[in-house]
């Protein structure tokens, strides 16, 4: 874990990228914060989370990072150490953290609940829905640190890169970290309600969008050719056909449209 600081004093904001070694994007976003050296109006500490799998280009060593928190520092795996350190070094921080994924270019935040921060912070972030996901936090870096993760873009491509440098930087100015303004996104929330599993196959299919219902009776995915039909009507987040081992996603509902309440020039 490499950890570093903008500004003086004792930090309450920071910015976590590289939970997992395949997912590259926040990190270059920390790294060019580190170049550039800002100045900032509270201190922002930075960390790079699992430089070991970063280093082989692996989603973890031993086991998933998200879905290890609190972690323990007796554990005998990689990460589970890790996240005990990490939960540490994070305590008293709201935290930003980013990811990347297969299923979807467009740029969304995942909390745990839709609290006062989340329905403060998440509006001002140029993102495409706003995803509550507390039904399946356990182990993930938000059950144990105050967090808004950040789904950035497609994982290992240059637009999720710098999609992850104006996600941090809209954030730490969102907080006060940076100075500037940042313009309220009318912005859709949608709660995860179940996961949609996929039997081992050799050949998986997708054929529905993310955040764009499915209704009742359609098929939205095939393994092998059979088909998967919807039992009721439900939004797709986070369905590919490769993302997941043995998930195709997340089934969720629609909770509600955050209006737009104030706008920078």
């Amino acid at each position: 874990m490499r950890v570093a600081q903008l500004g003086s004093g004792t930090p309450e904001i920071a910015v976590v990228a590289g939970i997992h070694g395949d997912e590259p994007c926040g990190v270059r976003a920390v790294e060019r914060l580190l170049d550039e050296r800002p100045t900032v109006n509270r201190p922002v500490k930075l960390v790079v989370a699992n430089e070991a799998a970063l280093e082989r280009r692996v989603r973890f060593i031993d086991e998933d990072l998200n879905r290890t928190f609190p972690g323990d520092p007796d554990a005998k795996t990689h990460e589970g150490r890790l996240a005990a350190a990490l939960v540490s070094e994070l305590e008293g921080c709201l935290t930003f953290s980013m990811h990347s994924t297969q299923s979807h270019a467009d740029p969304f935040a995942i909390v745990n609940g839709v609290s006062e921060t989340a329905t403060e912070l998440v509006p001002q972030l140029p993102v495409a829905a706003m995803v509550e996901t507390s039904n399946f936090a356990e182990g993930r870096l938000f059950s144990a640190v105050d967090t808004v993760e950040v789904e950035c873009g497609l994982q290992g491509s240059e637009t999720a890169a710098q999609n992850a440098d104006r996600l941090t930087r809209a954030f730490l100015t969102a907080v006060g970290a940076l100075p500037g303004d940042t313009v309220d996104r009318e912005l859709p929330v949608y709660r995860l309600t179940d996961v949609i599993r996929k039997e081992q196959a050799d050949t998986y299919e997708v054929f529905v969008e993310n955040f764009t219902p499915v209704e009742a009776g359609a098929p939205f995915a095939a393994a092998d050719g059979d088909e998967q039909v919807a039992d009721e009507r439900f939004y797709p987040v986070l369905m590919s056909s490769n993302g997941y081992r043995d998930v195709f996603g997340y089934a969720a509902e629609k909770l509600d449209v955050l209006e737009t309440t104030t706008a920078a020039d």
